[in-house]
């Protein structure tokens, strides 16, 4: 019969051996208050860590996610005036605030100037033709005066010459008779003469103050061109510069915004001034989760470049027609645009910055709660896996809702109860392959 050893080993006290004991139990109960427990696996006891959570009581949501882009609702537009071929001589810095009458962009002015004296040299040439043509007409109308009083003259003088008729022969009545129509034929010629010189100065008249109204519109063009070359702020803001879609950048990068020296063309946007005071987020929105959505909702936004503060924002438009943009390799990416108007101001808030947006769809309050990743699926079935001291015992448990963090349970657990985020046996089986 063998010798049965003693439970406290000789040259140790029973005060010693209790010590110990304490020290091994508070010692597995801080490893399971911190995630980890022991597990029995293949009749052999090891440590395996094991990341667990709480059971908890609290607010259930569904929200949706989107990135986007911070824009300003009102937007003034530089745009380049109709002048013929541009240059930019100055332009304001992008990012800086200016204030309402600063200038934004000028141009170059010289050829501008150039062809104002030119334009206003050629109005003063009309003006001087239109002088010695009114000059020369003159003339002729005396002329045609004098051509008529003569030809009236002559012919009164015939009918007196005709009316001794009865006085003197025959012969010389019928001269004087054939005088008289010959008078009056030149009387007539005068007066057609007359009316076409009338018709002749009226004509050159007309196209001279033509060609004038055409120089005089020139000059007033050159002048509003002038007048154009220099740009102002139209009201307070920032300045933002915009790409100069002609430039020559590099393979693959987007257009550089203009810069002084570049050649604008008319109508071309070269800077914006947006309104600090009403921004919105563009956003763009998943395909599955474009019809949980409805105008009006609410949105919270944080932007990343003020993370110690979040907006409140309202949902105002989302696009019925989906953008499909080319990722390259056959790839596509489908989302539909959406806008929300932001609630209140920041002085840091600037257009362009980058920020993300949840928007509530549900909202439950006191829901018993699990971390997604704590749901397994065992026998078919939804279960946790519950601590129980230094062990876990598989649960089934009834489902309830869920989103992307958090699901609801409806039976199966208690506010407190501890679940595991991993199933325990892969765990073990994981770390006995280290």
């Amino acid at each position: 019969m063998s010798e049965i050893k003693p439970k406290i080993r000789i040259g140790q006290s029973e005060s010693s051996v209790r010590n110990k004991r304490i020290s091994m139990v508070v010692f597995a109960i801080a490893c399971a208050g911190g995630g980890y427990a022991a597990f029995n696996y293949n009749q052999k006891t090891s440590v395996v860590e094991v990341p667990v959570a709480k059971v908890r009581k609290g607010e259930f949501t569904i929200v949706v996610r989107a990135r986007g882009e911070i824009r300003s609702v009102k937007s003034t537009t530089i745009i380049a005036p109709q002048v013929p071929d541009p240059r930019i001589v100055m332009i304001a810095e992008s990012g800086k605030p200016i204030h309402k009458g600063d200038v934004v962009v000028e141009f170059d002015a010289a050829q501008q100037e150039q062809t104002l004296l030119e334009r206003n040299t050629s109005v003063r040439t009309i003006d001087s033709q239109i002088v010695q043509t009114k000059a020369s007409h003159r003339i002729v109308t005396e002329m045609d005066g004098m051509n008529k009083m003569t030809a009236e003259y002559n012919l009164e003088r015939s009918k007196l010459e005709a009316s001794k008729a009865e006085v003197v022969s025959e012969i010389e009545g019928a001269k004087s008779r054939i005088d008289v129509g010959i008078s009056q034929g030149e009387l007539g010629q005068v007066a057609q003469t007359v009316n076409t010189h009338k018709a002749t100065q009226n004509a050159d008249l007309e196209r001279l103050d033509q060609n004038k109204d055409k120089a005089v519109r020139d000059v007033n063009r050159a002048r509003g061109y002038l007048g154009n070359m220099v740009l102002r702020a139209p009201g307070d803001g920032i300045v933002n510069l915009l790409p100069n879609f002609r430039s020559q950048g590099s393979w693959g990068s987007s257009p550089p915004p203009f810069k002084e020296g570049d050649r604008a063309w008319t109508g071309a946007a070269i800077a914006e001034i947006p309104d600090l005071s009403l921004l919105r987020i563009d956003l763009k929105l998943d395909e599955v989760d474009r019809g949980k959505l409805e105008l009006g909702q609410k949105l919270k936004v944080r932007i990343d470049a003020i993370p110690d503060r979040e907006f409140d924002a309202k949902l105002d438009w989302i696009s019925p027609i989906a953008s499909v943009q080319w990722r390259g390799m056959g790839m596509t990416e489908k989302t539909f645009p959406a806008r929300a108007t932001i609630d209140g101001t920041d002085k840091r808030l600037r257009p362009g910055m980058s920020a993300s947006a949840e928007i509530l769809i549900e909202s439950d309050a006191n829901q018993l709660l699990i971390p997604t990743r704590a749901s397994f699926t065992v026998g078919g079935k939804p279960s946790v896996y519950v601590q129980k001291g230094p062990n876990f015992a598989v649960r089934q448990i009834q489902v309830g809702k869920r989103n992307d963090n958090e699901t609801v349970v409806l039976k199966g657990l208690k506010e407190g109860e501890v679940v595991t985020l991993e199933n325990p046996a892969e765990a073990a089986r994981k770390q006995k392959k280290l």
